[in-house]
């Protein structure tokens, strides 16, 4: 599976678009949403200025059909709406390919991530391409699966080490208890060890928002 992320520079018209330009001070964080054949339903959580403005301009807004605030304070509020204009979950729907969520919009941009085949992710981007949408790719990428991220050596002295404590605050198990358990050296236990714990660090930091891997650090290798 293919995992890209996006930064789509929102035309004018759909509501999310023209009150975050409003007041781009603002972040509107979709928390789920559903696109439908007629209007789309969301859930949207919007934090960092004055409320009260924004949701005038919400219910104002000629593609906002429905609104109901399920809880606010002078500088955050989570609001359920109806839109005759999901621009986005449109465009999603068409090309097969679900945005995950939440969705942040700021200022008139959304960032999006989405996972699926290449060939799903590339109608998506014909999608924004005939709706006139502008948009930048920010990363693509293959995203590996659980299974293949460890090799079965390293899954299971990883389990083994859990089960027998040796994550454990404090630890109940040291590494030459554990490598005894499993009946391997030390030193092939430390090894193995390692590179496990590499390679789940590396897939978990990889997907933390705005990380970016500096330039000349190796690369993941077959086995690591």
């Amino acid at each position: 599976m293919t995992q890209a992320r996006l930064v789509v520079d929102l035309p004018e018209g759909p509501w999310v678009a023209d009150v975050s330009r409003a007041h781009p001070d603002a972040t509107f964080q979709v928390l789920t949403a559903l696109a439908g054949d007629g209007p789309g339903f969301a859930l949207v959580w919007i934090t960092g200025a004055p409320i009260d403005p924004i949701l005038d301009d919400m219910a104002a807004h000629p593609a906002v059909t429905e609104l109901s605030v399920a809880q606010r304070t002078e500088r955050e509020a989570t609001v359920q709406f109806e839109t005759s204009a999901p621009l986005l979950l449109i465009a999603a729907k068409r090309a097969g390919v679900p945005i995950e969520m939440p969705l942040e919009i700021r200022d008139g941009e959304a960032t999006i991530d989405v996972t699926g085949p290449h060939d799903r992710l590339s109608a998506l981007a014909a999608q924004f391409d005939d709706l006139g949408v502008p948009f930048e790719v920010r990363y693509v990428r293959e995203r590996v699966e659980p299974s293949e991220l460890l090799t079965d050596a390293q899954r299971e002295l990883l389990l083994a080490a859990v089960d027998a404590g040796y994550y454990d605050t404090p630890r109940t198990c040291s590494l030459t208890d554990l490598a005894e358990r499993v009946g391997v050296a030390k030193s092939t236990a430390s090894e193995t060890l390692h590179r496990a714990e590499a390679a789940v660090i590396r897939e978990f930091v990889d997907d933390l928002p705005g990380y970016v891997q500096r330039e000349g650090s190796e690369e993941r290798s077959e086995g690591d």
